[in-house]
């Protein structure tokens, strides 16, 4: 996706409607920082900030993206990829673009050590996961089942289940997440304060 088109657009479509930014932050729960920078093509904003946007515009997700989309090529350059630090001093980034109609995600996660990530929801049937561990020692959770992966691992689970990820090892843990979600994510999820992994 180019973003200057992307900033260009929501500039736009926020011009149409005699809207300030201030205005567009108090409708889309979005501060006007953020707004700022999507606007200028400088931050590439997540699927949950852009969807608050086109909501705040008075718009679906699809529509507000759909211009700004580029002949099915979108490069995402390390430098626009959103890095989300969690509480507990874990870290989440996000490597893939915003697609209209494809629920695809690809996460890279970091762990501290003893970090337990805490859990997310089912999901819709029909959703899947798929976890590769690159270093440490991740503990993914699937119910009351736990399954302990080291270097190299990967492993596939149907997300229709209550899940969650944990580093119980004396090292850092980096684990990826590709995940087909067939509903959009809650904007918010459960999840426990971090806390050492026993």
């Amino acid at each position: 996706m180019d973003l200057s088109r992307l900033g260009k657009r929501i500039q736009d479509l926020r011009g149409e409607r005699g809207m300030t930014l201030q205005d567009l932050a108090r409708t889309s729960s979005v501060s006007v920082s953020m707004l700022s920078a999507v606007e200028r093509g400088q931050k590439a904003a997540t699927v949950t900030v852009l969807d608050r946007i086109a909501s705040g515009l008075g718009l679906s997700l699809p529509a507000l993206i759909a211009a700004a989309a580029d002949s099915g090529v979108i490069v995402r350059r390390a430098a626009e990829q959103d890095v989300i630090d969690e509480p507990g001093g874990w870290q989440r980034t996000i490597l893939t673009p915003v697609v209209p109609g494809v629920n695809f995600e690809w996460i890279r996660t970091v762990l501290p050590a003893g970090c337990d990530a805490g859990w997310y929801p089912a999901y819709a049937p029909g959703s899947h996961e798929y976890v590769a561990v690159e270093s440490g020692t991740l503990r993914l959770r699937l119910g009351s089942r736990e399954i302990d992966l080291t270097a190299g691992d990967s492993v596939y689970f149907a997300a229709d289940t209550r899940h969650g990820y944990a580093n119980p090892g004396p090292s850092p843990c980096t684990y990826h997440v590709a995940a087909i979600i067939m509903r959009p994510r809650p904007v918010g999820r459960m999840r426990r304060a971090a806390a050492p992994v026993h």
